[in-house]
């Protein structure tokens, strides 16, 4: 009978079918090295069947210079399954990874973006079946030192795909530049974020990107941010409260309603809680807590690794 009762829920939030059960014990079979992983996720994503439990992958960058993974899989209880440690370099906050191979597919690599002090990285990750992965880096530029957090979108199924880096400032602004190739190009600030602590990206079309967010308070909204130049974000407020231990957001899709799994990790205890959210709309939009994730997180930010395949769908 809970067990029914929990599927219901589920099926409120766009996670699975009213008719499905998920798992309560056994978790769907995944791989357990980063390459292995990389090509699963590199690849043209195949629709779930609706009683398949989710599993959503953090990335947790460390400021001792190593970088921390885990699968987690939206089951009652949940459960997470590590991978090794990466040597990195240590950061102060990162955005999501990407995986991607080359050309002849006979190379898989992530990359994304982290701050090191004040300077703007790109790293590429390059991954192997025989030997631990090698990260690379390459300095962007200056200048970040006033940056709380940064994000990544990524609209690349349609048309016109649009690339973009957001970076929350001490200063109450949201900036946005554009990623054309290999640089960038300042969008300018977007006023009204003072007060604001974390990031990450829930929806990504062509027209326009939304953030997930939360306040020092504990509010959780979200900013609905129009591609359009000079277009002002739509803010709409989720929750009055309950979020301020996290520092960090990790948001996948999850479903066919635009349901996503929502993982919050609090840096000071390191330990991380899993949630279930219907598509977002502003106070009605509904959520089933999982619960405590298994393992401790010991990042200090904490992603979400995907590929260009993997849209976020959210809002």
């Amino acid at each position: 009978m809970k067990l029914q009762r929990f599927a219901l829920a589920a099926a409120a939030v766009g996670l699975i079918s009213a008719a499905a059960v998920p798992a309560t014990a056994a978790t769907p079979s995944r791989p357990h090295s980063w390459a292995d992983k990389a090509a699963q996720v590199a690849k043209p994503k195949t629709m779930a069947a609706a009683a398949e439990a989710c599993v959503t992958t953090v990335v947790s960058p460390t400021a001792a210079g190593g970088v921390d993974a885990v699968d987690v899989t939206a089951s009652r209880p949940v459960t997470s399954d590590p991978y090794e440690q990466i040597k990195f370099v240590g950061v102060r906050t990162s955005a999501t990874w990407y995986a991607a191979a080359n050309a002849t597919g006979s190379q898989f690599y992530f990359y994304g973006l982290f701050l090191q002090g004040g300077n703007l990285y790109r790293h590429t990750t390059y991954l192997s079946n025989t030997k631990p992965p090698v990260a690379t880096y390459k300095r962007i530029g200056s200048g970040w030192t006033s940056f709380k957090t940064i994000a990544t979108s990524n609209y690349s199924v349609g048309t016109p795909r649009h690339a973009y880096l957001y970076g929350l400032n001490t200063n109450g602004s949201l900036y946005r530049y554009s990623m054309v190739g290999t640089g960038f190009k300042s969008l300018g600030p977007i006023p009204g974020f003072k007060g604001f602590k974390t990031m990450t990206v829930l929806s990504e079309t062509a027209t326009y990107d939304t953030l997930l967010m939360t306040t020092n308070a504990g509010a959780l909204w979200t900013a609905h941010i129009p591609v359009a130049a000079g277009a002002k974000p739509v803010m709409k407020l989720i929750r009055s409260s309950g979020w301020s231990q996290y520092e960090s957001l990790v948001v996948y899709t999850c479903g066919t309603r635009g349901g996503s799994l929502v993982v919050g990790v609090d840096h000071n205890t390191k330990t991380a809680d899993l949630y279930g959210m219907s598509k977002a709309n502003g106070s009605k939009t509904a959520f089933l807590n999982y619960g405590r994730i298994p393992g401790t997180f010991n990042g200090v930010s904490d992603v979400s690794m995907t590929s260009h395949y993997e849209q976020l769908v959210g809002e």
